[in-house]
């Protein structure tokens, strides 16, 4: 018989709410057990044999996936690279950039990813030097290779709202983005240009008139950005800003939703 939540606090669980399994209440802990997989072990109340016979339950429904939490992110990864799959790898460098390589006999792509290399295979997607990509990077990639047009940016350069279906991402922009930003580098900004030129930015500050820091940077070939910073001036009330700039060409190499990605994955670099 499979274990719910409730069945497990109701008929297993002392239901005393004593904390010591780590957990304010019983029914916080059958959750964790029965959705994340959480040790019912740690439970001190539980005998060993009522922990083994509950255990054989619980792994078969596991192995179900039977109201287990669901894995978002291994569920996009799934789905995006699902979405890259018709891609071929020899046809990449015409769309996305980046250079053919030959490892071990099979064709590979070698792509700039900010200020490093990513190997791009049939199978995977990995730092040149062999480390991980997280599963949201891959998904990022995946994405940007189902999507990638061949388009060269133009040097025409947008905010985000300009461009169409991202009035529902605005907010996230500057609640998560800008305003971050602007707390991290207000009255700081010669230290927000060397974050920048640490990352492989360029410091473009004397063709912006009216920016107190401007810095472009090419997360990828095609996919130029640029960070333009205003400080706030006091005597003024003069509030400091900063906006995410992109190629208008962008929208062909990247989805709204990756668009946003590559935005909180620059902030991050810049934080250091």
């Amino acid at each position: 018989m499979a274990l719910s939540v409730v069945d497990l606090y109701r008929d297993i669980l002392p239901k005393t709410n004593c904390g010591d399994c780590g957990f304010p209440t019983c029914m916080a802990f059958a959750s964790m057990v029965v959705s994340e997989k959480h040790p019912l072990e740690n439970c001190p109340h539980l005998d060993k044999e009522t922990v083994a016979r509950c255990m054989e339950e619980l792994e078969t429904q596991y192995a179900e996936g039977k109201w287990l939490k669901r894995d978002m992110a291994q569920d996009a990864l799934e789905w995006a690279k699902e979405r890259a799959s018709s891609m071929k790898i020899k046809d990449l460098p015409e769309r996305i950039g980046g250079e053919l390589i030959d490892i071990d006999g099979k064709t590979t792509l070698e792509l700039p990813y900010f200020n490093g290399i990513i190997v791009i295979s049939d199978d995977d997607i990995n730092h040149k030097d062999g480390s991980e990509l997280t599963r949201w990077e891959k998904v990022f990639i995946y994405n940007h290779m189902a999507q990638g047009g061949s388009a060269f940016p133009t040097g025409n350069w947008k905010g985000l709202v300009e461009f169409p279906n991202t009035v529902s991402k605005m907010k996230s922009m500057v609640d998560h983005i800008e305003k971050p930003m602007i707390d991290r580098f207000r009255g700081r900004v010669e230290t927000l240009i060397a974050a920048g030129e640490k990352i492989g930015g360029k410091d473009i500050t004397k063709e912006n008139d009216t920016a107190d820091a401007a810095l472009q940077f090419q997360p990828l070939p095609k996919v130029p950005v640029r960070v333009v910073f205003w400080d706030e001036v006091k005597d003024e009330r003069i509030e400091a800003q900063v906006k995410f700039q992109f190629d208008e060409t962008i929208i062909e190499h990247l989805d709204i939703e990756s668009i946003m990605f590559l935005s909180e994955k620059l902030r991050d670099f810049l934080y250091g």
